[in-house]
């Protein structure tokens, strides 16, 4: 994505590349880079999404019979004044969410879960 900073001399555009790393089993990583350049962006990006790959606990819902479905407990996190709230729901609900929190998630192997941001 195109992003441009107004300087004296005009206007100075650079692109934010977003990559995210799944295996669908619980493990989970994202990265964030921004160059001059779109492929050098979206390389540096790989390579800071390879080291940031973090666990994600998973839990049931009622019994538990079968795979490890949605998030353990409700899971609150805020970054600066955004508020997301993971909430776990029975088995065949999905994930209720906007459409790229809901790749992150699926990445992550959760497949149904509640969100609110």
């Amino acid at each position: 994505m195109p992003v441009q900073k107004q300087t004296h001399a005009g206007q100075q555009t650079r692109f934010k590349a977003f990559v995210i790393i799944g295996e669908y089993n619980g493990h989970v990583g994202l990265g964030m880079k921004c160059s001059k350049e779109v492929a050098t962006a979206i390389q540096g990006a790989i390579i800071l999404t390879k080291l940031s790959i973090v666990p994600v606990w998973r839990g049931y819902w009622g019994s538990k019979i079968g795979n490890l479905h949605t998030v353990p407990s409700k899971v609150t996190g805020c970054c600066g004044f955004v508020l997301v709230h993971l909430l776990p729901v029975p088995r065949g609900t999905g994930i209720v969410s906007a459409p790229v929190p809901k790749k992150l998630l699926l990445m992550a192997g959760i497949d149904d879960c509640y969100t609110s941001a």
